[in-house]
C-alpha cells in the first residue's frame, strides 16, 4: 500500500512524525495544562519518544523545558489523578529521570488521601486506579497498593461477576477510561507487582461481567457504555476505541493473558480485533463514526493495538498500514509543521482546532506512528516511554 502522494507507509509516518513534533516544539512553549490527557505531560513523552527516535537536540531541549515546568507546578496542582493531575505529572518526570521531584508529587498525593479515594470518581482516568498505576509507573508500589485496596470493598456483586460504582451517578460504566475494565487493568498490574493474588483475583472477577455482557458473540466483541445509559442525549451507546470500546478492552486482555497464562484471554482480544477490523474505521461512514484521530477515542488507539497484535499474534501490517494512511490523508501540513484536525458534526464549524496532547492531538499520534516505524523497519517494537495503561509486547508459548 502507498499513501497518497505515492510514498511507502513507513517513510510517510516517519516525516508525519517529525513534522507533528516540530509543530510540538511551539505549543510546549507557555503551555500551563499539567494534565497527562491534553497537556503538558504528555507533550513531553512524546518530545522524550521524537528525541531518542531521531536524536535531534531540539526536541531534548524542549524536554528538558517541560520538565522544569511540570516541576514548578507541582505545588499548585489540586488534583491527585493520573490524567488530569499530579499521578501523571509523577510519571512524566520519572521517565525522564526528575526522581526527586516525582517523590514530591507523589508525596503530595499521599498526603491527600483519605483511605478511600481522591475525588467522588473511582475509576482510571480521575481516580483511584489511575492513581494506582500512576504511582506503580512512577516507583511507588506502597501508593499503587494503598490505592487500589479500597476496591477489595468496595465490589458489587453482578450477574457475570463484579463491578464498581465508578460515578456518584447511577449508571456503571464498562471500559478502560471510566469503568470496570479500567479498574480491572489497575488491581491486575498492581496485584502482579506486588505478588497480591486477591488483587489478580478480583480483577478476574471484573472482567468476567464485563465479558459477561458482549453482544457481539462469539466472533466479535462489543459491550456498551454504561447500563444504565449515561449521558445518552451526548454519548453513543457502543464505541471502538481505547477508551470506551474493544480497541481498549483488547488491551485488558493482552494484560490478563500475560499475568494467568490462559489463552482464553487472548480468544477474547481476537474477538476485539474482529469487531475493529469489520466495523469500517477508519471511514466516516456516517455523522458521530469515527470523527477523531487521537489516542484516546480514535485511530492513533487503533494503531497502537494493531501493533501489539503484529508482534504478539503475527498480524501483518495492512490495517497498521490502512490506519497510517488514513492519517497521512487527514494530516494539516504547512510550514508551522503537522497536526491534525478532529471533526464534531455538531459544532459549527466542525473541523476543530488541532490539540497538541496525548489524548485528542499530535503527542498521542506522534508516539504510535514511531512505534510503527520502528517496528516495520525492524529497529524495535516497543516505545522508548512504557505508558502506564498500555501493557509491553510479550508473545506467550
Amino acid at each position: 500500500m502507498e499513501t497518497p502522494d505515492g510514498s511507502a507507509p513507513t517513510q510517510k509516518a516517519a516525516e508525519l512524525a517529525r513534522g507533528a513534533a516540530d509543530w510540538l516544539l511551539d505549543s510546549i512553549e507557555g503551555c500551563e495544562d499539567l494534565s497527562l490527557y491534553h497537556g503538558l505531560p504528555g507533550i513531553v513523552l512524546a518530545l522524550q519518544e521524537c528525541a531518542e527516535h531521531f536524536g535531534d537536540a531540539r526536541y531534548q531541549r524542549a524536554v528538558e523545558a517541560g520538565a522544569d515546568a511540570l516541576t514548578a507546578g507541582i505545588d499548585s496542582l489540586e488534583d491527585s489523578s493520573l490524567y488530569f493531575g499530579l499521578a501523571g505529572v509523577a510519571v512524566g518526570l520519572r521517565a525522564v529521570g526528575r526522581d526527586d521531584p516525582a517523590q514530591r508529587a507523589l508525596g503530595r498525593i499521599r498526603d491527600r488521601f483519605d483511605g478511600q479515594r481522591w475525588s467522588p470518581m473511582f475509576e482510571l482516568l480521575v481516580g483511584n486506579a489511575g492513581i494506582g498505576l500512576g504511582a506503580l509507573g512512577a516507583g511507588d508500589l506502597e501508593l499503587a497498593v494503598a490505592a487500589v485496596t479500597p476496591y477489595l470493598t468496595t465490589a458489587d456483586r453482578t450477574a457475570g461477576g463484579v463491578n464498581w460504582p465508578v460515578r456518584p451517578s447511577p449508571p456503571r460504566s464498562h471500559h478502560i477510561a471510566h469503568g470496570t475494565l479500567g479498574i480491572v487493568y489497575a488491581l491486575a498490574a498492581v496485584g502482579r507487582a506486588a505478588d497480591r493474588q486477591d488483587l489478580i483475583d478480583l480483577a478476574l472477577a471484573g472482567a468476567a461481567d464485563v465479558v459477561d455482557r458482549n453482544e457481539a458473540g462469539p466472533d466479535g466483541f462489543l459491550v456498551a457504555h454504561s447500563d444504565p445509559p449515561h449521558r445518552p442525549e451526548l454519548i453513543e451507546r457502543y464505541s471502538l476505541g481505547w477508551c470506551n470500546g474493544p480497541a481498549g478492552d483488547a488491551q485488558v486482555f493482552r494484560l490478563l493473558a500475560q499475568i494467568t497464562g490462559d489463552p482464553s484471554w487472548i480468544d477474547l482480544g481476537d474477538q476485539c480485533w474482529h469487531t475493529v477490523t469489520q466495523s469500517g474505521l477508519p471511514r466516516r461512514i456516517r455523522p458521530g463514526f469515527w470523527d477523531n484521530h487521537g489516542r484516546c477515542c480514535g485511530t492513533a488507539g487503533v494503531l497502537a493495538l494493531a501493533c501489539d497484535r503484529i508482534v504478539e499474534r503475527g498480524d501483518d501490517f495492512a490495517f497498521a498500514d490502512l490506519l497510517v494512511d488514513d492519517l497521512a490523508t487527514h494530516a494539516v501540513i504547512n510550514e508551522a509543521g503537522v497536526r491534525w484536525s478532529n471533526h464534531e458534526h455538531r459544532a459549527v464549524p466542525p473541523d476543530l482546532e488541532p490539540h497538541p496532547g496525548w489524548a485528542m492531538g499530535n503527542a498521542g499520534i506522534v508516539r504510535e506512528l514511531l512505534r510503527y516505524t520502528r517496528l516495520k523497519e525492524g529497529r524495535s517494537s516497543g516505545y522508548a516511554i512504557p505508558w502506564p495503561d498500555h501493557p509491553v509486547t510479550s508473545v506467550m508459548s
